[in-house]
């Protein structure tokens, strides 16, 4: 599948990248800066351009079948309308396009899950964190205002550990105890997935370690 990754410079758009590719997909990871993606591989095409740009977000669509976001703001202690602004843009341009198939890493945090999640996401994220979930509630009611095939994952606190594909996903999924959290490697494996199972279509799933 010919796909299209934002957000790929960070570390999970870089997860998501990897696998995408030695899934088999053609994959064009649409970039600010090309130097932070080290990868080299001949089914990937690096995209250099700004979300912000419509333009540049719509000409990076032509021939795609299928977008992922792990877009987020450049720190979660501020709000970033850009990237909000670029989801929107590439919203748009998918429609033109007539690129169907969306795939969004949210968060947990947000208000109508946090109260599945751990004791730090439901009672401390909102307060530490509300710029950024801010952001990520802004952005899925865009999504959810599209003519989109989306999938919103939303994912607790992210780690760097090790791909376990052991975790369970759902909408009414629940979490107890203090912490919350998943590695960056088992959350883009679900999203990649996402690309060809359409069980969470106009969904949004948790995904939590059980």
């Amino acid at each position: 599948m010919k796909i299209i990754v934002f957000g790929a410079t960070g570390k999970t758009g870089h997860e998501v990248v990897q696998l995408a590719l030695q899934n088999g997909h053609d994959v064009t990871a649409f970039v600010r800066n090309p130097s932070r993606l080290n990868i080299v591989h001949d089914h990937l095409h690096i995209t250099t351009g700004d979300i912000t740009d419509y333009e540049q977000v719509a000409v990076s669509m032509i021939g795609k079948e299928a977008v992922i976001s792990a877009l987020g703001a450049t720190s979660p202690f501020k709000y970033d309308q850009d990237v909000v602004d670029g989801v929107g843009n590439i919203i748009r341009a998918m429609e033109v396009k007539d690129v169907r198939r969306f795939i969004y890493m949210s968060f947990v945090g947000v208000k109508e899950s946090r109260h599945s999640a751990g004791l730090v996401i439901r009672y401390i994220a909102p307060r530490l964190l509300s710029t950024e979930i801010k952001g990520h509630e802004q952005r899925e009611n865009l999504i959810r205002n599209s003519t989109l095939d989306y999938t919103i994952v939303r994912s607790p606190t992210l780690t760097n550990g090790k791909q376990t594909a052991q975790y369970k996903t759902g909408e009414e999924l629940s979490k107890k105890g203090f912490i919350n959290s998943i590695s960056r490697a088992d959350v883009a494996h679900f999203l990649v997935q996402q690309l060809t199972d359409v069980t969470y279509l106009k969904k949004a799933p948790r995904i939590m370690y059980a």
